[in-house]
This record gives structure tokens, sequence and C-alpha cells, in this order.
């Protein structure tokens, strides 16, 4: 699994990288705060959503802690998607910057 520090996805989003980023915590979690510019996709709405999932570009999965975030890598790394990241840490992390 290819993972992204919090640090590093900061420093790219700062540098002006426009980056797909997947949150797929609940709307509950969602609603304490996102990574700006990321799309809200709870884990198990994934499989019906997986189009607006781009194959061709770096995608960034994060979640609270780095676990949900790892089994949707694992889930779309098994339909074929081969450009994921997975942040460590999660939001935990993040919000700690």
């Amino acid at each position: 699994m290819t993972t992204i520090t919090p640090e590093q996805l900061k420093a790219r989003l700062n540098s002006g990288e426009q980056l797909h980023i997947i949150d797929v915590r609940e709307p509950d979690e969602i609603a304490q705060g996102m990574i700006p510019g990321a799309i809200s996709i709870p884990l198990m709405q994934i499989p019906d959503r997986m189009r607006e999932i781009p194959q061709d570009k770096e995608t960034v999965l994060v979640c609270r802690s780095g676990n949900r975030s790892g089994k949707a890598y694992e889930y779309l790394t098994a339909q074929g998607y081969t450009n994921l990241k997975n942040m460590s840490g999660g939001m935990l992390e993040w919000e700690s910057l």
C-alpha cells in the first residue's frame, strides 16, 4: 500500500497542486471538518460511486485514522485502480498540524 503523510499532502496542497482527495468518513464525521477540496464518498458507498474516482490521476484516500481509507484502497486496487495513496494517520494527524 502506497501512503502519503498528512505533512506531505499539506505541502503539496500549499504548493498549489490540484489533487483528487476522497474522504471515506461518514457524514457526521465530515461535519466536523474536512480537507479543502476533498470529495465525500463514505466507505460503504464506494462500490456505487466508483465513477467519481479517477483511474487516470493520483487519488488520495482519507478517513479518521487511516484504517477505513486503507480498506477503500484495497477494494479499489482489486477493481484495477493503480494510482492511489492512503493518508497515514488520517484526519487525527491532519488536525494536529
